[in-house]
């Protein structure tokens, strides 16, 4: 790897659309890409009311930051003009998911919804996933083992899907038990090298629990399209600091990863079972509630699992320039709470779905 630039770091954003008079799922991405003909950053998602962007390669922050806006403004404004409103929500807040009608009419997904039909109710859940360079595969399989004690605690800053059919679920991000319903959504694993990493890939395959290597829904794993580890465990960020956040911790996290197994140190050993519950306490309560200390296996404070995780990102944020953004991020989120706290405090001042969905919107554009 080159250690006399900062090491690439792209994001895919994913959005509902909602009607603004009920705050009900839109069925209309297809009608929004056909305004955005001429923006090749912008794709279509698994239902109709769900659609996706993807930034650049970025070498800084700041032109994750821009990239991200000017996605949101773009989406935003094709939404207005085909009469609905964009929403960065890790699930969609109201109303009942409209099944197999919903499906994007792409031959894949409606290949994924006659496989998997149980799951097609629940499958409109949107995510942040975030990409990072690796020189080459083998290494970044060595990073996948090193990511998985700090997977809970990124999903507990970014858990931003409170509400489900218009109720509170109790869980600071219901999208992560909805999405865990399939049957490849697991904590990578601790692979031994590229071999058995690529064998785990093909067994899903052959076993008809992935329909292709895209359908490999590790929460983090190597991308089936670039030469990235892709880290996919956080819902999307309500406004697109928290996705700046989160992409300036998750780039720290692999390269660290990439120097520690260029220098041929191992990943710490973590029980999958451990990994698991780390995942399940940090989507349960966020960073509010507590966490899994996944040295002892004991409970303990999500803020003490944040300062293990800046501590270990230090180092990089420091050298890339970052550390100063993403501490003063890290001190916000302390402050007003992740995206479902913030949901929360909006649904109570919030008079009817319309305007609560309506502020949502505006949040997702930074307003």
């Amino acid at each position: 790897m080159d250690d006399q630039l900062p090491v690439t770091v792209g994001v895919e954003e994913e959005f509902v659309l909602v009607d603004p008079a009920s705050g009900e799922v839109a069925l209309e991405g297809p009608r929004v890409l056909g305004l955005l003909a001429d923006e090749p950053a912008v794709m279509p998602e698994f239902l109709r009311f769900q659609i996706e962007t993807a930034t650049g390669v970025c070498r800084t922050l700041s032109e994750v930051r821009t990239d991200l806006i000017r996605l949101r403004r773009r989406l935003a404004d094709a939404a207005g003009r085909v009469g609905c409103l964009l929403v960065a929500s890790g699930v969609a807040p109201f109303g009942v998911t409209p099944g197999i009608c919903g499906v994007t009419p792409d031959p894949r997904y409606r290949v994924l919804a006659e496989r998997f039909p149980s799951l097609v109710a629940d499958a409109g859940t949107c995510a942040c996933h975030v990409h990072v360079a690796i020189p080459a595969p083998e290494l970044g399989v060595r990073v996948l083992a090193g990511l998985r004690p700090w997977l809970g605690t990124l999903l507990a800053l970014t858990a931003n899907s409170p509400f489900h059919h218009g109720v509170d679920s109790g869980w600071d991000s219901v999208r992560y038990p909805l999405w865990s319903r399939w049957p490849t959504a697991r904590p990578p694993g601790a692979w031994s090298g590229l071999a058995e990493y690529e064998a785990s890939v093909s067994d899903a395959i052959r076993s008809g629990a992935a329909l292709d290597a895209r359908s490999v829904y590790y929460y983090a794993r190597l991308s089936p399209r670039h030469p990235t580890v892709e880290v996919r465990i956080a819902d999307v960020c309500l406004d697109v600091e928290d996705t700046v956040l989160l992409a300036g911790l998750v780039r720290a996290l692999v390269v660290t990863g990439l120097r520690e197994a260029g220098s041929g140190a191992r990943p710490r050993l973590v029980a999958d079972s451990l990994v698991e519950a780390s995942f399940t306490a940090a989507a349960r309560t966020g960073t509010a509630g507590p966490g899994i200390d996944l040295s002892s296996g004991s409970e303990t404070s999500q803020e003490s699992l944040v300062e293990a995780l800046l501590d270990r990102a230090r180092p990089v944020l420091r050298e890339y320039g970052d550390l100063d953004e993403v501490e003063r991020r890290l001190k916000a989120v302390g402050v007003r709470g992740n995206g479902a706290a913030r949901q929360r405090a909006l649904r109570a001042a919030s008079p009817s779905p319309a305007n609560f969905v309506g502020r949502l919107a505006e949040m997702t554009l930074g307003e």
